[in-house]
């Protein structure tokens, strides 16, 4: 069956509510808080950050997410991580949930929570429980309010992420298919390295599904999505991909890696690709997304760790701001990878929508087009294919280039 992408973001799902709004945490004349409501309890299922230092809302989530918990709320702020806060940090997220359980009528413990900003200061529990209170008023289900949410957890980001895909599941009571949704927004600009899941991601649905199936799916798809994409090589310490599903839609319930659950599977890569894909793109002080794809690898795992290392290199990231086809750098960071593979069986190739461009083959340079190059390198999008001719396997990895405002912009991140 065939899978739509439509208009919206994390309240195109049924039964979702969003709303956002300027609680003064750490930014003027700008929304900084964003709340994200059910109407009915969600199973809910996460991966985290595996940075050791793992900031106060992390723990929290973990521990809702690991210890089998139904989940209804979501609290979201930008511009102070809440991260290396210790027991304060810990005490401002039970107090967090308690408050918006209350506003809300719901549990504390079927309240998430996340933070993005700077590490180190303390939030303000008032500024906060302020604006749990007036967003809790402000509730809706329109696309707008979805919108306007993913933006309001923006820090560094240029551009607001969101994505919604719909498809059809046979109904619960056997009377025909119906639409089920998948709406998403994140938010990640800077600190974005794969190892899972290098921003924060909020993921909606209204299928029906079991909670060990929903955890499944969302594990599968990570490796080739949001693991797959590098800004700068930091991991956060916020890290944090959560999936709620409240089972609106009708459909008959996912209890099996059946038909469904494949065609789940595939709305839900669907989906998470296109947000890491857009995350990439907004790299701090990025010009040009950059996209490098490894074919004929030996094994998948050596695919995913050669793309990554392309994509990963500061000099391949230079060499594509300043549009310098220095190809000999892509070989190079083919080649402390880590791992094996012969040097005199690899082509590389630069392709755009005007043309390709082959920089090298069987482990030689070649002498190449310089203007053709210049050209596909001064498009928004600069992608290198990576012949390796050792196997059937492959995989893609995105990034983007490296220019003088990323360290301007992290020159003085607290400001």
């Amino acid at each position: 069956m065939e899978i739509t992408k439509i208009p919206g973001g994390v309240t195109a799902a049924q039964g979702f509510l969003a709303a956002d709004c300027a609680a003064g945490i750490k930014y003027e004349n700008r929304t900084d808080m964003a709340l994200l409501f059910s109407e009915f309890p969600c199973e809910v299922a996460g991966t985290f950050t595996t940075n050791l230092v793992k900031a106060a809302p992390v723990l929290w989530d973990q521990k809702i997410v690991y210890g089998g918990k139904k989940a209804q709320a979501v609290v979201v702020n930008a511009g102070i991580a809440n991260a290396a806060t210790g027991a304060e940090g810990l005490e401002l997220c039970r107090m967090t949930a308690e408050f918006t359980g209350k506003t809300m009528n719901v549990p504390a413990d079927a309240v998430l929570l996340g933070s993005t900003g700077v590490i180190g200061p303390q939030i303000p529990l008032e500024k906060i429980t302020a604006g749990v209170a007036r967003m809790s008023g402000s509730l809706s289900d329109s696309l707008e309010a979805g919108t306007s949410a993913s933006k309001a957890i923006m820090t560094t980001d240029t551009v607001n992420k969101e994505c919604a895909v719909s498809f059809l599941l046979p109904s619960d009571g056997g009377k025909g298919p119906v639409t089920v949704t998948l709406g998403g927004m994140a938010k990640g600009s800077g600190m974005i390295h794969p190892n899972m899941c290098t921003m924060l991601c909020y993921i909606t649905t209204d299928c029906a599904i079991d909670r060990s199936l929903l955890q499944k799916a969302l594990s599968a798809v990570v490796p080739d999505t949001f693991n797959m994409i590098t800004v700068d090589g930091d991991t956060s310490t916020n890290d944090t991909l959560l999936l709620l599903a409240n089972g609106r839609a009708g459909n008959k319930k996912i209890t099996e890696e059946d038909d469904s659950y494949a065609l789940f599977l595939q709305a839900l890569f669907f989906l998470c690709r296109d947000l890491a894909i857009t995350m990439a793109g907004d790299g701090e002080g990025a010009t040009r997304r950059i996209e490098t794809h490894v074919f004929h690898a030996d094994t998948k795992e050596n695919a995913r760790i050669l793309a990554k290392s392309v994509v990963a290199s500061s000099l391949v990231k230079a060499m594509v701001f300043g549009r310098d086809a220095n190809c000999g750098r892509i070989l190079c960071a083919l080649g402390y990878a880590g791992v094996p593979f012969d040097p005199d069986k690899v082509t590389v190739e630069l392709v755009g929508e005007k043309g390709r461009v082959r920089f090298s083959e069987n482990g030689r340079i070649l002498a190449f087009d310089e203007d053709m190059a210049l050209k596909l390198m001064s498009g928004k999008n600069v992608r290198f294919e990576c012949d390796m001719n050792a196997g059937a396997e492959e995989a893609t990895a995105w990034g983007c280039d490296l220019t003088y405002d990323y360290v301007k912009i992290n020159g003085d991140y607290r400001s």
